[in-house]
């Protein structure tokens, strides 16, 4: 079950033109109100896989390895090769960029007819390991000096690895000091269950058990998969698992509990211990006890990218299903432009503009057993950037 880009949604003229721009929102006024969107992002272009892989494996935020200035380099030059051929079967590249820019475009629209004190309203991305990079973004921004700067992560649920690797590198870019300029800085880090964005969830879902028998959907299995974690960053304190179950939990609570579910992990890198069952043993366990109809919900990605489009789709829903004999595997579509998340966008940031709390104190306290340096520092940054 691979699903095309696009190919369930109509998208206008404009959106295409603005899909590979740094902005979605190409208002000639200049805006009061900047919205940065973050993200990990990923390769438009199969030439770009090498560096995109480079960047996450000398990433010390997102993965540590031994002897990682080597290892990294290394392992990111051996894997090139296999990930451009998931990429190219795919489309050739991610759609990140382009969901990004669209969820920002209509997120400002809606933003200047509901918050009109605060617009014009324009959405920029901030990647962390491609371009539009993170870095670039906040120097188009300062040279366009709105009045407001948003920092607004993309992951829903926060983790040091994701969330707390892109903020950090916005406390590198500023080299640790506060920019020297009248524009108000604040941030949103965290927005694991809000209700809209549980109504989107759930409302896919709810799309793709139409798609199986009425006599077999109260016993299709819900999988709500989210990337894995290393334990030891689990064990440090992260907030992610946590989070990822709260979503869950308000997901089927939407539901009204209609389904068997469990959530599972996808994604691991590398030797080490990380959060468990991954999703395709999840899938032959649930086999061999005689369960044979699944929904696979990607519940920590709000738009699709390689880990829905090839793990997901090609890989369990394709290929497992074969291997396993299931009868179905399908995978709820992620929220992309759905008007539910388009409206819970929208409504956490109107809501972010018009509150005293430019930052929230759980970001500002480190995990329990955190020994990061660099942690300590950004963490210290980021209050009185947005004091």
């Amino acid at each position: 079950m691979i699903r095309r880009i696009g190919s369930n949604f109509k998208i206008n003229v404009l959106h295409h033109q603005r899909w590979f721009s740094c902005s979605s929102n190409l208002s000639s006024n200049q805006p009061k109100t900047a919205i940065l969107m973050l993200n990990m992002g990923g390769p438009q272009k199969l030439d770009q896989v090498h560096d995109y892989l480079f960047n996450i494996m000398t990433d010390r935020d997102m993965i540590q390895l031994p002897v990682q200035s080597k290892l990294g380099p290394w392992i990111a030059k051996r894997r090139t090769p296999e990930v451009q051929k998931k990429y190219k079967e795919i489309g050739g590249g991610s759609p990140i960029l382009k969901w990004t820019n669209i969820q920002g475009d209509l997120l400002c629209k809606q933003l200047d007819q509901v918050s009109p004190e605060t617009a014009p309203h324009k959405s920029y991305v901030g990647f962390r390991y491609v371009n539009p990079f993170t870095e670039d973004t906040i120097r188009q921004i300062e040279k366009e000096n709105p009045e407001r700067v948003v920092i607004f992560s993309q992951y829903p649920q926060y983790s040091c690895a994701t969330s707390g690797s892109s903020f950090n590198s916005i406390y590198t870019h500023f080299a640790g000091k506060k920019p020297n300029n009248d524009i108000k800085w604040s941030m949103i880090d965290r927005w694991p269950t809000h209700p809209l964005l549980i109504k989107t969830f759930a409302e896919r879902i709810k799309d793709e058990l139409k798609e199986f028998p009425q006599e077999k959907r109260k016993d299709v299995i819900l999988l709500f998969s989210a990337h894995s974690l290393p334990l030891k960053a689990v064990s440090r304190g992260d907030a992610y698992p946590s989070e990822v179950g709260a979503s869950v939990n308000a997901v089927m609570h939407e539901l009204d509990y209609c389904n068997p579910y469990s959530l599972v992990w996808q994604s691991k890198v590398g030797p080490l211990p990380w959060l468990e069952p991954f999703t395709d043993d999840a899938i032959k366990a649930y086999v061999k006890k005689g369960k044979k109809n699944f929904i696979l919900i990607p519940i920590a990605f709000v738009n699709e990218h390689i880990e829905t489009l090839h793990e997901l789709d090609i890989e369990y829903c394709q290929e497992l299903a074969e291997e396993v004999k299931a009868e179905k595997i399908r995978r709820a579509k992620a929220p992309n432009d759905h008007p539910l998340f388009i409206d819970a966008l929208t409504d956490i940031v109107k809501n972010h503009l018009k509150s005293n709390r430019n930052i929230n104190p759980k970001f500002l306290t480190r995990c329990p057993h955190c020994t990061n340096e660099k942690c300590y520092r950004s963490k210290k940054f980021f209050a009185d950037l947005c004091a």
